[in-house]
C-alpha cells in the first residue's frame, strides 16, 4: 500500500480521485438512459433504441479528439463549460424529443459531450510523476468499474419510480453538477513545467507513430472483449433460465476487476501492456465452456474480470508516456474513441455470433479478437521494452510531476 499512500499523498490527487468519481456516473448512466427512453417512454423496439445508442456513439468517436484539441489549444476550462451546457442542454431536452428527432440529436448530443473519461487521464499525467502513474491510472480505473456498477442502476430507479422523462433530466441536471465542480475545480492538465514549454504546436504524424496507435489498439481490444462478454453473459444466462441473476454476475466480475487493479498499481514492475491483452484474451475463449450454473460462469470469469482494469490503466500510462505535453488533449481524445469503437464492434459483432451458434462461441470469439488485437500491436511496436521507472523519494518529491 505504500505506493498508494505515496500517490494520494500528492498535491491535488485526492480531490482529482473524489471529483472524477462522482463526474463519471452520469457518463455510465447514458447509454441505460437512452434504452429506457426510447424503449418504455417512447414504446419502440430495441433495435431502434440501439440505433439510437449507435448514433451518439459515433459521435462521442468523432468529438473526444474534437474536445481534445479545444483543450491543448485554450485549456481546461473553456472546453469543460462549453460541453457541460451542450450535454445538459441535450438531456433536458430529451423528454420533449420525438423518436425522428432523437435519432438526428443523438449524434450531436454525443458530439459536444463532456469527456470526464480523458479529463482524468489528462489530469493523472500532469498531476503524478512517471513513478507513480500505474498506481494512479490503476485507481482511476477501479474508480471507472465502481461507476458503472452505480450509474446504470441509478438510472433504472429513476425510470421506473418515476419516468424516462424524469430520469433522462436528472442526468441532464447530474452533467450540469459535475460539469460546474469541474470548472470550479480545474484540474491541471499539464504540468507546470510543460506549460512554460510553449504550446508548439506539433503536426500528428510526427507524434501519432504506429507505436502508439498500437496503444490504442490495445485499449479497443479491451473493450471490445468486455462488451463480447456483457453479450455472451446475458446469452448465456437467459438460454438457461437464469437471467434474474445478471446484476449479482456483473457486480462479481466488476468487484474481480477492481481487486486486479489495485493489485496492478501496488506492484513496482507489471506485465506489458501486450501480455495484459493477450491473457485477457486468452482467459475469455474457454468461458462459455462453464456456462451452466451462474457461479460457475462467474467464477469462470473472475481470471479474466481480474485482466480489466489493469489492461485499460496500462493503456492510459502508455499513452501519456509516448503523446507528446501539448498534444496530450488530443491523444487523450484518440484514447476514448478507440475505447468507443471497441465497444460499437464488440456487441455487434459477438452478438451476431450468439445469434447464429451458441453464447460459448460469444466467449471464444470475443477472446480470439482480443488475441488478435494484441498481435497487432506487437507488430506495430505497443510491446517494446519500457525504461526502467524511477520510484526514489526524489523523483516523487519533485516539483516536476512529470518528469
Amino acid at each position: 500500500m505504500q505506493q498508494y499512500r505515496r500517490m494520494l499523498g500528492l498535491p491535488g490527487v485526492r480531490t482529482l480521485m473524489l471529483l472524477m468519481l462522482f463526474a463519471r456516473i452520469p457518463v455510465s448512466a447514458a447509454g441505460m438512459v437512452i434504452t429506457l427512453r426510447v424503449a418504455v417512454g417512447l414504446g419502440r423496439g430495441y433495435g431502434e433504441a440501439g440505433l439510437v445508442g449507435g448514433m451518439a456513439t459515433i459521435g462521442i468517436a468523432v468529438g473526444a479528439p474534437l474536445m481534445g484539441m479545444v483543450v491543448d489549444r485554450y485549456g481546461l476550462r473553456p472546453m469543460v463549460l462549453l460541453a457541460t451546457v451542450c450535454e445538459a442542454a441535450f438531456w433536458v431536452c430529451v423528454r420533449f424529443m420525438s423518436y425522428p428527432v432523437l435519432l438526428g440529436a443523438a449524434f450531436l448530443g454525443g458530439l459536444m459531450a463532456l469527456p470526464a473519461m480523458s479529463i482524468g487521464r489528462q489530469a493523472i499525467a500532469a498531476l503524478v510523476p512517471e513513478g507513480l502513474r500505474r498506481t494512479a491510472y490503476s485507481v482511476d480505473s477501479v474508480s471507472v468499474e465502481l461507476t458503472y456498477m452505480v450509474g446504470p442502476a441509478v438510472a433504472v430507479l429513476l425510470a421506473t419510480s418515476l419516468s424516462t422523462g424524469a430520469a433522462a433530466t436528472a442526468l441532464g441536471l447530474a452533467v450540469l453538477v459535475v460539469g460546474t465542480a469541474l470548472a470550479v475545480v480545474n484540474p491541471p492538465v499539464r504540468g507546470a513545467h510543460e506549460e512554460a514549454k510553449g504550446a508548439a504546436r506539433l503536426p500528428r504524424r510526427e507524434w501519432l507513430t504506429p507505436r502508439l496507435i498500437g496503444v490504442f489498439a490495445i485499449g479497443g481490444g479491451a473493450v471490445f472483449v468486455l462488451a463480447g462478454i456483457d453479450v455472451s453473459v446475458v446469452a448465456a444466462l437467459r438460454g438457461s433460465g437464469q437471467l434474474d441473476w445478471t446484476g449479482l454476475l456483473i457486480v462479481i466480475t466488476c468487484a474481480a476487476s477492481a481487486v486486479g487493479g489495485l493489485v496492478h498499481g501496488a506492484v513496482r514492475r507489471s506485465l506489458p501492456q501486450v501480455a495484459l491483452m493477450g491473457l485477457l484474451g486468452l482467459l475469455t475463449v474457454p468461458v462459455g465452456l462453464f456456462a451452466g450454473p451462474w457461479w460457475l460462469l462467474a467464477l469462470a470469469l473472475v481470471p479474466c474480470a481480474a485482466l480489466c482494469a489493469p489492461t485499460i490503466a496500462a493503456t492510459g500510462e502508455q499513452v501519456a508516456r509516448l503523446a507528446p505535453s501539448v498534444m496530450r488533449g488530443q491523444a487523450t481524445g484518440l484514447q476514448s474513441s478507440a475505447f468507443t469503437l471497441g465497444a460499437s464492434l464488440g456487441a455487434p459483432v459477438v452478438g451476431f455470433v450468439v445469434d447464429h451458434t451458441a453464447p460459448a462461441w460469444g466467449f471464444a470469439v470475443a477472446g480470439l479478437g482480443g488475441l488478435a488485437i494484441a498481435g497487432l500491436a506487437r507488430l506495430l511496436g505497443a510491446g517494446r521494452a519500457q525504461p526502467v521507472e524511477r520510484t526514489d523519494s526524489a523523483s516523487l518529491t519533485s516539483s516536476n510531476p512529470v518528469s
